[in-house]
């Protein structure tokens, strides 16, 4: 897979597809996958844009993350990178973690952003500290723990194929490039840049997502000003994995909307 080369040196890898004069979109990974599960949406939206998916440092193609690496220095990897790739302004589009990234990436460069989708996400999440803490003691063993939470992260009947895939991905990350991605997503508080936020906004939340739930879309949809939220039903917390139909055709209304 390629890598691009930050402005500090560091590696990030990267996948893309199509081209042409519509502004690009940016898809951006959770904590517990990488930039290959967007291989749905860079199919659908490379047919008339250019659509890239990124790792963050640490993930997949990217080089080892540096110990103290934040959710800005995430940001400022994919800023660089979109730089590097000759991307002047991007829709950015991620989920959970991703989400998070996606925020903090409008905070350090608006001008940067033509639009967020925020999917399966939250400004701050009540039970962040519980959850981070379960992710980094089950942190040394990252197939059994994508195992013993994968019927947990996705709506039930799951498909057999989505399960695997999530297992899958989960398996191969860094153990310590997880436990740093766990502390960017579980303890976060972005209220206070969510309510900044003057850029339009697409929330997307699973309608069985136990995760990050509705009520934490609906706070965002209270924080940000020109933010607008649908819930995809038959989804859990990974809804452009488990309804990449609904999930893209929401995501082309809403671009339909916005774009001139």
């Amino acid at each position: 897979m390629p890598r691009v080369t930050t402005n500090n040196g560091f590696h990030i890898g990267y996948v893309e597809a199509g081209g042409g004069s519509a502004t690009p979109i940016v898809f951006l990974h959770g904590v517990g996958s990488d930039k290959s599960v967007w291989h749905r949406q860079l199919d659908h939206f490379g047919r008339e844009r250019r659509a890239v998916a990124f790792d963050y440092p640490g993930y997949g193609d990217s080089d080892p993350a540096l110990e103290g690496t934040t959710r800005d220095d995430y940001a400022s990897a994919i800023i660089s990178a979109i730089d590097e790739l000759g991307i002047d302004r991007a829709h950015i589009c991620g989920l959970s973690l991703g989400g998070v990234v996606a925020i903090a990436t409008h905070h350090e460069a608006p001008g940067r952003c033509a639009s967020l989708i925020l999917a399966d996400t939250f400004a701050v999440h009540p039970d962040g500290r519980a959850i981070y803490e379960r992710s980094i003691a089950g942190s040394t063993d990252l197939a059994g723990m994508a195992e013993a939470r994968v019927d947990h992260l996705l709506a039930q009947p799951t498909d057999p194929e989505v399960r695997r895939e999530v297992v899958e991905t989960m398996s191969r990350i860094s153990p310590f490039a997880y436990r740093i991605g766990a502390e960017a997503v579980w303890l976060a508080d972005q209220r206070e840049r969510a309510q900044a936020l003057d850029t339009p906004t697409l929330i997307l939340v699973g309608d069985q997502d136990f995760i990050t739930p509705a009520d934490l879309s609906n706070e965002l949809l209270d924080l940000i000003a020109q933010a607008r939220m649908q819930v995809i039903a038959g989804a859990g917390h990974l809804t452009n994995l488990e309804q990449p139909d609904e999930f893209n055709r929401l995501v082309n209304n809403f671009l339909a909307e916005i774009e001139p």
